[in-house]
């Protein structure tokens, strides 16, 4: 009984630690303080002039058939929050949800690659920066002072070999975020 109690204990303080730790995926740690979510294959000075860098992946959007509705009556209980992405296989495009209403972040592209999910949404989603959350998705990113830092590609359009719809990143030449709708590349400054 006392090994289950120590184990608890152990379980409680680890999950109380990662609530608010701050994650990097494809390497060992994060550049700075300011990253909640930080991707490896930055550029290897970090200066804005810099625009080497060895990745060729990004970040893939949530693809959705129907878009979650916005409602004025109870916006503490609807889904979408202002800052949502996601790609619309309905409109075959990029959407940001932006004070009350999608806007089109893309032209119209191709979901014809778009793998459908054979699975049931369970749970609400992973919390990174905060122990609770009011807004719903898979992945939440909560903080006051960090945020996330998109993938680093150099040329997405030449460099990303088999692009899927909605994948997201920071292309280091142009210097913005580049989505790839399933036929184009979009770029935003």
């Amino acid at each position: 009984m006392k090994k289950i109690k120590i184990y608890s204990l152990f379980l409680i303080l680890a999950a109380v630690h990662i609530v608010s730790a701050q994650v990097a995926i494809g390497k060992t740690t994060v550049s700075g303080n300011s990253s909640l979510l930080e991707f490896g294959g930055m550029t290897s000075t970090g200066l804005p002039t810099d625009t080497d860098t060895g990745n060729f992946r990004g970040i893939i959007l949530p693809a959705v058939t129907s878009s979650p509705v916005f409602s004025a009556v109870s916006p503490s209980t609807n889904h979408p929050q202002n800052g949502t992405f996601l790609y619309s296989k309905q409109s075959r495009t990029v959407m940001m949800f932006e004070n009350g209403r999608w806007i089109n972040m893309t032209d119209e592209g191709n979901a014809a690659s778009v793998i459908p999910s054979s699975g049931t949404e369970t749970g609400n989603g992973v919390i990174i920066g905060s122990a609770a959350s009011s807004a719903k998705g898979v992945l939440v990113l909560e903080s006051a002072d960090k945020g996330l830092v998109l993938p680093h590609v150099k040329n997405p359009q030449s460099t990303v070999k088999s692009p899927y719809p909605g994948m997201m990143c920071y292309d280091t030449v142009s210097n913005s975020v580049a989505v790839y709708d399933g036929a184009n590349w979009s770029y935003w400054k």
